[in-house]
């Protein structure tokens, strides 16, 4: 029987037991529009610093890696994990280049303390206008600075994302090797989280919950809420800095 024509479970059965180049390249294949789909959810972010064949031969490495990993037998389906590796290893090559300057990051700061101190003022949330007149700056300057600090933002959020789902993945594929102890902190962290996000406002959790959990681009979130993709950016950006500040104290 032709390598190519073997059904999916013994495609992996006879790479677990041989380790044949050829098996794994045909597995690669199968699985490369994979690859491709999760880079495409994450160029919107970055198009402007890297290109999507940059991010696509960053996520080959993942899929490679779950290949290599990949046990059959935990009963976790393979684009469930590999998915995980793929998104996993794309964030930590974009994280190697450190692709925010330094004078960048401290405008990022400087635009959260204002928002910060704004919104303690008036009680509730700022608008851009607001934000932009406390700055004395142009709205329009404003509004290009959230925009980038929405990318920057995605990318810190990724990673603690990916971590908690690394933890909550490793519950399931490693059960076995887990201590009661193992499983309440994963347990705790999933209602930490779960809390978090509850305690945003609506439009702020609806974005979150659209972006991180049902995948969708910012573009086709404000399509959803009926407002521009700048104003998902802005709202996005917001979110997450109230997200990452609860996050930060239980991840």
């Amino acid at each position: 029987m032709s390598i190519h024509s073997l059904k999916n479970s013994d495609l992996w059965a006879s790479y677990k037991e041989s380790r044949d180049i050829k098996l794994r390249n045909i597995i690669f294949t199968k699985y490369s529009d994979l690859v491709t789909k999760v880079a495409i959810q994450l160029a919107p972010n970055y198009n402007k610093y890297i290109d999507l064949d940059d991010l696509i031969s960053y996520g080959n490495i993942g899929l490679l890696d779950a290949i290599e990993k990949y046990d059959m037998d935990k009963g976790v389906k393979f684009e469930t994990y590999a998915s995980i590796r793929i998104r996993g290893a794309i964030i930590d090559e974009i994280r190697k280049l450190d692709w925010v300057p330094r004078s960048t990051r401290q405008k990022f700061k400087i635009v959260e303390k204002a928002i910060e101190e704004v919104e303690n003022t008036l009680g509730r949330s700022a608008n851009i206008h607001e934000i932009a007149n406390y700055l004395s700056i142009p709205t329009e300057e404003l509004e290009e600075i959230l925009a980038q600090m929405s990318s920057y933002a995605i990318i810190s959020m990724d990673e603690q994302i990916l971590e908690l789902v690394n933890e909550m993945s490793t519950n399931t594929i490693n059960q076995n090797q887990l201590t009661p102890e193992d499983i309440a902190v994963r347990e705790e962290i999933k209602q930490s989280l779960t809390k978090a996000i509850e305690s945003l406002q609506e439009r702020d959790r609806l974005i979150i919950t659209l972006y991180y959990y049902e995948e969708f681009t910012l573009k086709e979130i404000g399509k959803i809420l009926n407002i521009t993709e700048s104003r998902v950016s802005q709202l996005h950006t917001r979110a997450l800095s109230r997200l990452k500040a609860k996050l930060s104290t239980i991840i």
